[in-house]
């Protein structure tokens, strides 16, 4: 019984990425995929909050200094979960998955992007939460752009959503 139940699930999200990632052909969301992906990024992540924490004023310093915190640790947990539950890229997986040149060949859960966007801006939103307005869609699209590049399974985004949301979460009662 768990078994189908697994199994079911798996084909279900075979087919929510397969929907994503079957648009790789359509160039303006290609174009746009490609670099909104890059927000998730380490280099970015971490200058954006390095740049807070340096030039803001206090109280947007001290957010800086959360989202900086959450950023951290957050990876720290990512990094045991990769090694502790190895799975396979999508596009390694599944043959019809289409991926940019040079695509990552580490492990795919969670997804390390999203759990970067999301540990960033929760600190900014429930301290003032109109940026949510913004910083949600953001986060959103980085996680659906690691999909659609055929990087991770959906599963995988969700994860490091909730893994970035609670780090997020963690640092502001925290710090």
């Amino acid at each position: 019984m768990l078994v189908k139940w697994v199994e079911s699930l798996y084909k279900f999200e075979c087919h929510l990425f397969r929907t994503l990632n079957r648009q790789f052909e359509r160039k303006s969301l290609n174009a746009f995929f490609r670099q909104i992906t890059h927000l998730g990024g380490a280099w970015f992540t971490i200058a954006v909050t390095l740049f807070i924490i340096v030039f803001a004023e206090i109280p947007v310093k001290m957010w800086g200094i959360q989202s900086a915190a959450a950023l951290t640790s957050s990876h720290i947990l990512v990094s045991i979960i990769k090694k502790l539950y190895p799975r396979s890229r999508p596009y390694l997986a599944l043959q019809d998955a289409r991926v940019p040149a040079n695509p990552l060949s580490d492990h795919s859960f969670p997804s390390g992007h999203t759990t970067a966007i999301f540990s960033i801006i929760t600190p900014f939103i429930i301290q003032m939460p109109i940026l949510g307005v913004i910083l949600y869609p953001v986060g959103i699209s980085v996680g659906m752009s690691r999909v659609f590049l055929g990087l991770h399974y959906p599963s995988d985004v969700l994860a490091g959503s909730i893994v970035g949301t609670i780090f997020g979460l963690l640092m502001v009662s925290l710090i």
